[in-house]
């Protein structure tokens, strides 16, 4: 036995991820005494500014919005009792197919091998023994997420570690019942461009592929403040809209693919750290 702490590490693209994907584990693991460790990889710079302004708008400062959502996700660790963040710095790349994929210090002109040995010499400063990140489509297509997933993978390659490796993703069930909340409290969903509409309909597994149900329920409301906490994205945000108690029902579980798993656990598991603890 060490005396070192178990450890989770969430390798996430932009600011508001974390708390989107991943809220519920943040705060239910550091509420349980285990180091969580956030990776933010870019700056958020793509995203809304003051007063809902859009990237490419006139009053839109990328520099001021990334330098805004840094103090928003610094907040949001704070509600989520984030032990350490750990921002990478690379420029938001924006939506697939925005004229910002191709600037050249965007994180997704960034060579895969480069960004993996920055994030591999934090897995080895950290040594998570759980690491979560996106599936090989970003969970629904954006080049950032897409682009994590290919870093996280490539560093535990470039490591001698060995932790169980997740994969955010949700059941379709639970899509099912967000388009009833949606259609039954008479919110319209932005509508998608093309590629964007393809994407979302490759998100998510069934039910019986799931092999990880984390409950948080009981950190749904860290979990809704945090999210709300990158107030610069409300418009973005439609999983604010539900209302915390309607909110904690439909994102207080928090389900992921299990891709690595050196413990020998079975699946489907009701807990990260099975078999670790």
């Amino acid at each position: 036995m060490t005396d070192r702490p178990l450890t989770l590490m969430a390798v996430h693209a932009h600011p508001d991820d974390e708390a989107t994907g991943t809220g519920g584990v943040l705060a239910r693991y550091a509420a349980e005494g285990i180091r969580t460790v956030l990776v933010t990889c870019t700056d958020g710079a793509c995203g809304d500014g003051p007063g809902g302004v859009k990237p490419g708008d006139p009053g839109h400062d990328p520099a001021a919005v990334a330098a805004m959502r840094r103090e928003e996700l610094e907040a949001s660790c704070d509600i989520l009792k984030v032990s350490d963040l750990e921002m990478l710095g690379y420029a938001d790349s924006g939506m697939m197919g925005w004229p910002t994929n191709d600037a050249p210090h965007s994180f997704w002109q960034t060579p895969v091998q480069e960004a993996a040995g920055r994030l591999a010499q934090l897995m080895r400063q950290y040594r998570p023994d759980v690491v979560v990140t996106y599936d090989e489509n970003g969970f629904y297509g954006h080049p950032d997420h897409i682009q994590a997933h290919r870093i996280t993978m490539a560093a535990l390659k470039l490591t001698e570690l060995t932790p169980k490796v997740y994969w955010t993703t949700m059941p379709h069930s639970a899509m099912q019942r967000f388009g009833e909340f949606m259609r039954e409290s008479g919110q319209d969903m932005p509508e998608p461009d093309p590629a964007e509409a393809a994407a979302t309909a490759e998100i998510g597994l069934p039910d019986d592929e799931i092999t990880t149900w984390v409950d948080a329920t009981a950190f749904s409301g860290q979990k809704f403040e945090a999210l709300a906490a990158h107030a610069s994205q409300g418009d973005n945000i439609f999983f604010l809209k539900m209302g915390q108690e309607r909110f904690g029902e439909l994102m207080g579980t928090e389900t992921f693919l299990r891709v690595q798993d050196p413990t020998g656990t079975a699946a489907p598991e009701d807990d990260l750290f099975a078999g670790l603890r």
